[in-house]
């Protein structure tokens, strides 16, 4: 039996009852342009109409839309194959604008209001930025608000990766950490995921249900992004594996199936379910999870990698191999076994060039090699998540 009859068994039970309350709806540009380039008002009118509905319903929604840079592109009849990134600034400058009105007037036949928030990598990996996007989209919510997210492309740049969140996938992951989301569709022009690619392989079928995420898992998702969006299956998967560790449910859906979103809310089967790898998380654990403050890497030896894993105590110096990246005493770093693999994140009590010093030496000898110490671990269990 392979992956997919193992996940076809377990698919009933898996969406038993799934009734959810608190939703982030990811919309790529191929589902809103219905692949022609530009805004698909009628598209956009169903899918408006299906979340006023679970509004009306007392749900909680959050859409994390794509679209204006095709919109940009549309409204000053720009050549498609231009795809530098000042350019793409530009674009999504302008089509802002017309892709927030598109969206104002859909809601307003149904009486709700939007907001727009613009997002940059920067101002959520830092805690206070973090806190206070969190508490205003949640403002937004309890007043029954449908806040619109999208990042700031304008502000951001692929040059700075630690600025940017690299497409909608990862963001709206990132979003459904921040507000503590119940379900994260991904919705876009695929059906789900495939076995193998169906575009090139007849026997390839959909995995309806996806327990972990793992190499085998990562391997059937290769393939790059489309042409207008910048999200391929890879993307989606790391998306999910993210939002799962945040204990949050994840969907990878064809949007324009017929009432979608409405029925993927009531737990019904359709397209690839990912189900959560952890149980509900506090606000600062979600943070760092996220992985939006990492400032560098701390290596450890198998026996501190095989402890951590057992969710056994602090990180100490003495199973420290290397540390990676100039990151400072209180910065979030993460913590990686020896062969790469991200096993737990935390905070810092000493900063790279004191780890470098203390890396595989025993706690009492801290003082003796900087002269001072800030405890005896290198991560302390209360500051520290295993993943």
């Amino acid at each position: 039996m392979d992956s997919s009859d193992k996940s076809r068994s377990k698919a009933p039970a898996a969406r038993k009852g799934g009734r959810y309350h608190r939703l982030v709806i990811k919309l790529g540009t191929n589902l809103l342009t219905g692949g022609s380039g530009r805004l698909d008002l009628a598209t956009m009118a169903g899918i408006v109409d299906q979340v006023a509905r679970l509004h009306k319903q007392g749900r909680e929604i959050v859409l994390v839309s794509s679209g204006a840079i095709a919109a940009g592109r549309d409204r000053l009849r720009a050549d498609r194959n231009r795809k530098d990134i000042p350019f793409r600034q530009v674009l999504a400058a302008v089509g802002q604008g017309p892709l927030m009105h598109a969206y104002e007037q859909l809601f307003e036949r149904h009486g709700i209001a939007v907001a727009q928030a613009l997002l940059t990598k920067r101002e959520l990996s830092h805690r206070g930025g973090y806190l206070n996007a969190r508490n205003t989209i949640l403002s937004l919510l309890s007043l029954k608000v449908v806040p619109i997210i999208n990042e700031n492309d304008v502000l951001a740049t692929d040059e700075i990766k630690e600025e940017k969140f690299g497409d909608n996938d990862n963001l709206s992951a990132m979003v459904a950490n921040l507000v503590d989301a119940d379900l994260l569709m991904l919705l876009s022009d695929v059906q789900g995921l495939f076995t193998a690619d169906p575009r090139k392989n007849r026997r390839a079928r959909l995995v309806p249900v996806v327990e972990k995420i793992d190499s085998e898992i990562e391997a059937m998702a290769g393939g790059a992004g489309t042409s207008r969006g910048t999200g391929g299956m890879a993307t989606k998967i790391e998306a999910a594996r993210l939002a799962t560790r945040s204990a949050i449910s994840v969907v990878i859906a064809e949007g324009s199936t017929s009432n979608v979103i409405t029925r993927l809310a009531e737990g019904e089967s359709i397209g690839t379910l990912f189900l959560p790898t952890a149980r509900k998380v506090e606000s600062r654990q979600r943070w760092m999870i996220s992985r939006l403050a990492s400032r560098g890497k701390i290596v450890i030896d198998d026996g501190a990698a095989a402890a951590l894993r057992k969710k056994k105590g602090s990180l100490l110096p003495a199973g420290v191999r290397d540390a990676e990246k100039e990151f400072r005493r209180g910065d979030m770093v993460d913590i990686v076994d020896q062969q790469g693999h991200r096993i737990a994140c935390g905070i810092s009590n000493y900063g790279a060039a004191e780890i470098q010093s203390i890396k595989g030496a025993q706690s009492r000898e801290i003082m003796s090699l900087l002269g001072y110490e800030y405890g005896a671990e290198v991560v302390h269990r209360n500051n520290l998540v295993v993943l």
